[in-house]
């Protein structure tokens, strides 16, 4: 399609076609992926001397988050693709997004403090990180960054509480006295955990779990119902360092979800890679293809033609068209 459209609208030679196309695309996508992996994973400078720096602007606020899309390869699996967007609390609508496949030969941190540098971040500014709390997005986070504040999405808790107390529904069909006890249990810890109180909410859990744990219960989800019990107990105590007074967070304005970075995820992979089209991807392929449909999202593509190429100018009025 691409290729059409560019021998309906420009003088161009039957030489071109959708292999030049891909081929070029991938070059672009090699040169951003080049001037990533370069920058450093780290902070700049002495720490010491972080504090004799500019007063800083507002704090920066950066969603992660993960979607999945069909690996080529191994036709029955999929893979996961890392991608966020940041912003400063005082000027919302600068925006800029980032993702890359996580790979053996991928660095994360140092594509995080690239994309951070790009917005103007100092060594002085507060960040405040969001995400579900997966593994690999928590140790990406740490470490880091000084001044930063992490904080677990409030999203993917309420959305694995939702799921337990259906089964406790469930199970209060089942068996109505044990069901009730369950319902109330996690209604609670849902309460502990909006004001940050981790440790009750970790034995309201707890506490469910020993309510099932007993045979006369005749609830065919049982099983499941354990299991997803111990692994919402495993999730909280993993993430506990992450876990604010969520209330009070709320009162005060600040973000406590990551509804913001879901929208990011459409943007970055969802039509060409996952909920339209259900394409199968090389993890190579679309890790490329995230570096230039971020470049273009963040209004950057423009800019990266005209340093590497000084001799030409872009002319935005005729639709961005190169001129020597």
């Amino acid at each position: 399609m691409t290729t059409r459209l560019l021998k309906d609208v420009l003088p161009v030679g039957n030489g071109l076609n959708a292999s030049t196309v891909r081929n070029h695309l991938c070059q672009v996508a090699q040169r951003l992926d080049a001037e990533a992996e370069s920058h450093a994973g780290f902070l700049s400078g002495c720490p010491r001397d972080w504090g004799k720096l500019p007063k800083p602007r507002k704090p920066l606020v950066v969603g992660i988050d993960g979607g999945y899309v069909r690996d080529r390869n191994d036709k029955k699996r999929n893979f996961e693709i890392i991608a966020g967007k940041s912003f400063s609390i005082g000027a919302p609508t600068d925006t800029r997004r980032f993702g890359f496949v996580q790979k053996d030969d991928c660095h994360p941190e140092r594509r995080l403090m690239a994309h951070l540098s790009a917005q103007g971040m100092q060594a002085n500014q507060q960040i405040f990180f969001l995400s579900d709390g997966a593994n690999n997005l928590r140790e990406l986070q740490f470490g880091m960054y000084p001044e930063s504040t992490h904080v677990l999405d409030w999203f993917h808790i309420t959305m694995r509480l939702t799921v337990l107390m259906q089964y406790a529904k469930g199970l209060q069909a089942s068996d109505p006295e044990t069901g009730s006890k369950v319902s109330a249990l996690l209604e609670s810890s849902k309460r502990y955990l909006w004001h940050g109180n981790v440790a009750a909410a970790l034995e309201h859990i707890d506490n469910c779990s020993m309510y099932c744990d007993d045979p006369k219960l005749s609830y065919t989800n049982l099983k499941s119902l354990q299991k997803h019990l111990d692994e919402m107990y495993a999730y909280i105590r993993n993430n506990q360092m992450m876990i604010p007074n969520y209330g009070e967070m709320r009162r005060y304005g600040e973000l406590v979800s990551t509804a913001f970075v879901e929208s990011t995820i459409n943007e970055v992979i969802a039509r060409r890679m996952a909920k339209k089209q259900q394409m199968q991807w090389s993890r190579k392929g679309a890790h490329y293809l995230l570096q230039t449909r971020t470049a273009v999202l963040n209004n950057e593509l423009q800019d990266k033609f005209a340093s590497w190429y000084p001799g030409c100018t872009i002319d935005e009025q005729s639709g961005g068209a190169m001129a020597a």
